[in-house]
């Protein structure tokens, strides 16, 4: 069982940066894949970024790509969504997730969810 709590969210202007948090319980984090989705207001759940837990692989949704960074420190059972260039259309609840299925960017595919943390970025 890994519980998944997300941080970091706020208001940012245009062009501003935002670091987003999600600490995980459990002690074989280490061995889930970890991935940040989004959901912006009337749309669906959409894709950010992952991150192996193996080998430490990422990859982003082309929207993101070049602008936001995914990290985990295994040590502090934590994985990081460093966000720069922010533009208002990144604007939604973002939410950290746990797979063992392996490196996926399919929502279906991942066991837990955190409860979201709400990012706001004004024009």
């Amino acid at each position: 069982q890994v519980q998944l709590v997300e941080s970091g969210g706020g208001l940012v202007q245009a062009g501003g940066s935002l670091r987003l948090s999600c600490a995980a319980s459990g002690r074989t984090f280490s061995t889930y894949t970890m991935g940040w989705f989004r959901q912006a207001p009337g749309k669906e759940r959409e894709f950010v970024a992952v991150i192996s837990w193996r080998t430490g692989s990422t990859y982003y949704a082309d929207s993101v790509k070049g602008r936001f960074t995914i990290s985990r420190d295994n040590a502090k059972n934590t994985v990081y969504l460093e966000m720069n260039s922010l533009k208002p259309e990144d604007t939604a609840v973002y939410y950290c997730a746990a797979t063992r299925i392996g490196f996926t960017v399919i929502q279906n595919e991942y066991d837990y969810w955190g409860q979201g943390t709400q990012v706001t970025v004004s024009s």
